[in-house]
Order: structure tokens, then C-alpha cells, then sequence
């Protein structure tokens, strides 16, 4: 099979297509010829050596957390999918290739694209776990840093579709889009708090910082503390006495459930997507570089 792998860390240009051995599931697992396969932050981080120290790689290595496809083979054990049942799930040893294993999975609805389906495990996931560990309510304050991104899209929806009050951040060209999911809206940068402060007076109950920027100061200050302040994405937390959080404790097939019906009903949508070729998985790590809006999957 076809697949994209890299034998040293590097930049983009280390990712080559390669003939690979196509994968056996195990107990448990299913196999999938993958129709879709999202590209993440933590794929261009793992490539480019920035997580080797507390993620070091066996080289050579294929990327890929997420995909979509058919299910055409089943490990022992499995009983809740069968040969050409169309699901999405977390991928086992790389997503980026023409079939990859599954250990957690679940149906694709009908009303998703093979690209919307691959796009949500990873996001989805991290959205879910840091409202879990924040734990906003109904009638509280919700400040989202990156509330147009994948991660923050999803978190935004979620917590507006259970009566909190969101303010999020965004690039300037993006605002529009984050008032369109039912939050206040404004830009990333200097003043933050203030702005923030303005928008809510009755003060901010969590922070859920999704894009870094440098925005945690301003959390902070806004919450008089670091108490329901976490970060997906900002190393500075370490420093700062703010949970980073890395684990991924809600990659369950109750979560994918839960997120994939959501997303078929319309009650959570997800940035654009677009689709590129194997063969154009550098090009698509570059892209997510320059921080282009919206999400990338890669199609064999």
C-alpha cells in the first residue's frame, strides 16, 4: 500500500510516499481503507522533531491520528462492525496511507462526508476533554483563545448549546465566523483582557486557551489566578502553573459517537475542509504552517 513516512525529522520535505506493508488488526481492531485522514498540529510538531524529547519516534514513521474509511477486515473479537460498515475513528500506527487499524471507532452517519467524518476525532476529542476539566455551566463565562480553529470551533458550540456565555478569540478575518456559533467575538493581541473585559463585565468563569499567542497572561489576570484556566496549546503553562493538558482521556467510542451524531445533526459544525493527495502531504504540512484557515485532509 501507499503511505507517507519520514526516516528523520525534519521539515516538510522529509515526508515522502513509500510502499508499506498493509497493517493486520488485532484483537479488537478493525482495518479500513481509508477515504479520508486529518492532518493535525500535533503531526507537523511529531515531524518536525519538536516532541521528540517526550515523544520520541521509532523512524521510519507514518503519520496520522484520524480517518475515515471502510471497514474491510475485523479482529478477533470485534462485534460492532462488519466488513464494508463505513466508520471513523483514531487510527493505530498511522492514518496517513491507503488503509490503516482502528482500536476506537465508530458508524459514519450518512449526513457526513468521508472529509467531515475524518476531521473530528482529534478535535473533537480535545474539545470535550477541556470542557470536561473546566466544567462551565449554564449561565457562566467561557473565554476560548482560538475559537475559529478546529479545537475551538467544536469547544464554542458545545458550550453555547448549554447555555454559557463564550467570548472567543480570533485572527481579525475570522470574528465573523466565531459570532456566527453564538459567542462574542474579538481579536487576539495586546489589550486583550481589556477587550475581554468589555465584552464581559461579570467576569470570565474559565479559560480554555486552544491557540496559544501568548494569551495566558491575560487569562490570568482575568481569572485573578489559574484556577479553570487550561491550555492545548501553549508550552508556557509549565512556567505559569497552568494545566497543559495532553492526555487524551475522552477517546472513547462514546465520544466519537456523541461528536459524529452532533456534527449529522448540524449542531456542530467544523472550519472548512480541504482535500489533498498523499503525495501532497509536505505541501499540506506547509499549509498548516502558514496557519491557512481551515481543516486539511489528506485522500489516497
Amino acid at each position: 500500500m501507499r503511505a507517507v513516512s519520514f526516516s528523520e525529522y525534519g521539515d516538510p520535505s522529509v515526508l515522502t510516499v513509500v510502499e508499506a506493508e498493509v497493517p493486520e488488526p488485532g484483537p479488537g481492531q478493525v482495518r479500513v481503507a481509508v477515504r479520508a485522514a486529518g492532518v493535525n498540529p500535533i503531526d507537523v510538531k511529531l515531524r518536525s522533531g519538536q516532541m521528540a524529547q517526550n515523544m520520541p519516534l521509532s523512524l521510519p514513521h507514518v503519520l496520522g491520528l484520524e480517518v475515515a474509511g471502510v471497514v474491510d477486515a475485523v479482529g478477533e473479537e470485534v462485534t460492532d462492525a462488519a466488513v464494508g460498515d463505513a466508520v471513523a475513528g483514531w487510527a493505530v500506527g498511522g492514518g496517513y496511507a491507503e488503509y490503516a487499524v482502528l482500536s476506537t471507532y465508530a458508524a459514519k452517519p450518512d449526513a457526513l462526508t468521508w472529509q467531515e467524518a475524518a476531521g473530528l476525532p482529534v478535535a473533537g476529542e480535545a474539545a470535550v476533554r477541556a470542557l470536561r476539566v473546566l466544567d462551565p455551566r449554564c449561565g457562566e463565562t467561557l473565554l476560548v483563545n482560538g475559537a475559529s480553529g478546529s479545537v475551538g470551533t467544536i469547544a464554542v458550540q458545545l458550550a453555547v448549546e448549554n447555555g454559557v456565555t463564550v467570548v472567543g478569540t480570533a485572527g481579525s478575518a475570522n470574528l465573523d465566523r466565531v459570532c456566527a456559533h453564538g459567542a462574542l467575538a474579538t481579536p487576539y493581541g495586546e489589550g486583550l483582557a481589556r477587550r475581554v473585559r468589555a465584552l464581559a463585565p461579570q467576569g470570565v468563569d474559565a479559560v480554555l486557551d486552544a491557540a496559544g499567542h501568548g494569551a495566558l497572561p491575560d487569562a490570568i489576570a482575568l481569572r485573578g489566578g489559574t484556577d479553570r484556566i487550561v491550555t492545548l496549546a501553549d508550552p508556557a503553562a509549565f512556567d505559569l502553573g497552568v494545566p497543559f493538558l495532553s492526555k487524551t482521556d475522552d477517546q472513547t467510542t462514546q465520544t466519537l459517537e456523541t461528536l459524529l451524531g452532533a456534527a449529522a445533526e448540524g449542531r456542530i459544525t467544523q472550519p472548512a475542509s480541504r482535500a489533498m493527495g498523499l503525495e501532497e502531504a509536505a505541501q499540506a504540512h506547509r499549509e498548516w504552517e502558514r496557519k491557512s484557515f481551515g481543516k486539511i485532509v489528506l485522500v489516497p
